[in-house]
This record gives C-alpha cells, structure tokens and sequence, in this order.
C-alpha cells in the first residue's frame, strides 16, 4: 500500500503494520470529523489486506496521542444551531465499538497526553500501551459534558470506585494507574517505543492476540498500579453512594487533605455534568455491552450539545480561557430529576446503530 498522506491524518503500510498516525501535533492530535471518517477508512483497508498483521495508533509529536475531540468546532456549531455534534458523535462511537471488536491485533501507543476521544481511539483496543510520559484523563465534566466515547463503560469496569473518582474529578491518571484502572494493558518506557515498534513491523501474517500480548510483554515494566490505586480503599468510602449529594456530603465528613482537594476540585465542576456523569456511570454497571452505553452516551450527547453549560464551560476552558464558567444550575442541589430525564430519554428514529 502506498502512503496516503493527509494534512491531519497519515494513513500507511509498514512492513506487516498498518499505521494511524494522527497528524496535528501543535493541537495535540485533537481529532476532527474528517479524521474520524479516514480511521475508519484505514480500518477497512487493514482489515482486508492480507499483507497487514497488526494496525498500530500513533499521534505525531510528542506532547500526546489524542487531546481529544476538536472542541472549538463543536463549540462553534452549538451556538449556531448546527449539526456537527450529532454528525460527529455519531461517526466516533460507532467506530469506537468497532475498534473493540477489530479482527486483528490493533495496538494504541498512548504517550503523553490520551484524553476524551483520544481514549476512544485507544481504551477500546485489543493492545493498549501506555509509557513513562502518559497523562490520561477524562475532563469532559469540567467542560459541562461527561466520559463519552464509551468512556462510562470503561469507567464503570475500574476495581471499587476508582472509575466514579477519575469519571466526575477529571483527574489524570499515569500509566501505571491506568493500567490499575483497566484503561491500558502494559507500560512500556517511551524510550522503548521505537524498538517495540519496529519488532511490530515484522510480525508474521496471521499473529494472534496472545502472540502480540507477548511480543509487548518483552518490553513492558511490569508496573500494574500507580498512586491512585494506593487511596482505593478511601475513594471506596467516598465514591460508593449513587447520588451527588451523598459523595459530597462524604467528602465533607471526612475532611483529610485529600477529601478537601477532591471537594475543591469537584466544586469548579458542572453540577448538571456531574448528575448526568453518576446516573450514566451507575446505569453502565449492569450494561451488558459497550454498545449499549454509548447507545446511552449519544442520546446524552445531544442534550449536551443543546445545553448553555457545554457552551460556557468551552468557552472558559477553551476559547476565552479564562476558567470561570458559570454553571446553570450553579449547585448540585439545583439539578432536578426534571433536568436530567432528557438526557436518559430515547430519541426514536435518530437513535444510534452498529453496521
């Protein structure tokens, strides 16, 4: 196959590997519509061609993989009454419940920063790969969204409460504790990339997931748990409750340095991100497929995309930068079982389906 270069996407054959290698490097790899639609263009070819053993995800720099969706465009469309969200959300999570189901090894090299849709990319993939540098995260409350591209699947499969914790603080895990949080599979030091890389380039046709498991291992750490994973047992205590009023009113009485950071932090967040964020999380414990949350995620997803709190917390993390959105509601009390019941309704006809 021929190198297909694109200006956001480079898309090739080398040698028994078929690469993905996100091309925006200065935006961190933010993936945009059209990126989109050419990863599953690229996943339709591999799956065909006989020559490719292993796809490998890569981002171009090295600041990170994937900062997640193009954020501003989605923004943008929003205020003008557009359809982008419904378009682009649309093309992401099908594609993302097809990576988890990708026939072939498909290995995500999650350097650096992995976030929102960048853990779309690589969260679902059979060999996910996260090194000394990974940053990963999903911050979408702090912008009045919540963990989407299956993000509540992920999450809601974390050992205890650690998924509720990282789902509704944003806070970013290492790759050990990603590992921890059964975000990623192996650490491997960036260092080591290159060779590990150039060892995938020359497997035999045919190699099965053991086989490519195995092939990683060589290179791996080992390291299986960070410093989040240390605290389990406290997030445990904190986080166990279904409702936003028990967690905070747990942080409150608990009152240890940790407790009031997570309070403080939680506190900058979208109260109405925050419900919708529990509600999905804890419907997505007995979600007995991905599909089914991101089902759920997109019905969401497009209540989101109507709201004034996705517009304003853009706005003050992304476009003015000034980090002081002002919530509606402002507190978490103010959010009503009223508010929230559009973004768990069906939506009929428009309602998102798997190939």
């Amino acid at each position: 196959m021929n190198a297909v270069e694109e200006e956001d996407l480079i898309v090739r054959r080398e040698g028994a590997a078929g690469v993905i290698r996100l091309n925006r490097p200065k935006a961190i790899n933010a993936m945009t519509l059209e990126m989109s639609e050419g990863i599953d263009a690229a996943l339709d070819k591999f799956e065909t061609d006989s020559d490719v053993a292993v796809v490998i995800l890569e981002g171009a720099g090295d600041r990170g993989l994937c900062a997640g969706g193009d954020i501003r465009g989605l923004w943008e469309s929003s205020r003008e009454g557009g359809d982008l969200g419904a378009r682009f959300w649309r093309q992401e999570y099908v594609m993302n419940a097809r990576i988890a189901k990708y026939p072939k090894p498909y290995v995500a090299f999650m350097d650096g920063l992995v976030m929102g849709g960048g853990v779309g990319l690589s969260g679902h993939a059979s060999h996910r790969i996260v090194t000394d540098r990974t940053k990963l995260a999903m911050p979408e409350v702090g912008l009045g969204f919540f963990p989407d591209v299956g993000g509540t699947w992920l999450l809601s499969r974390a050992p205890g409460e650690i998924g509720t914790y990282f789902g509704l603080t944003g806070q970013t895990m290492n790759g050990p504790d990603a590992i921890h949080a059964k975000f990623a599979d192996a650490v491997v030091p960036a260092a080591k990339w290159p060779e590990l890389r150039e060892a995938l380039t020359k497997v035999r046709g045919g190699v099965t997931a053991a086989e490519a498991s195995k092939l990683i291992n060589g290179f791996a750490t080992g390291e299986t748990a960070g410093p989040v994973a240390a605290r389990e047992s406290v997030i445990d205590a904190l986080f166990g409750f279904d409702r936003m009023e028990d967690i905070f009113a747990a942080l409150k009485r608990d009152g240890s340095e940790f407790a009031l950071a997570t309070l403080k932090t939680l506190n900058e967040k979208s109260p109405r991100g925050m419900v919708v964020t529990l509600r999905l999380l804890r419907l997505a414990r007995t979600a007995s497929s991905l599909e089914e949350c991101l089902v759920r995620e997109y019905r969401a997803a497009l209540e989101v995309f109507r709201s004034d709190d996705f517009r304003e917390g853009v706005r003050a993390a992304v476009i003015d930068k000034d980090r002081n959105p002002t919530w509606s509601p402002p507190r978490i009390e103010d959010v009503t079982p009223t508010m929230l019941a559009p973004y768990l309704a069906e939506i009929g006809a428009n309602e998102l389906k798997f190939n």
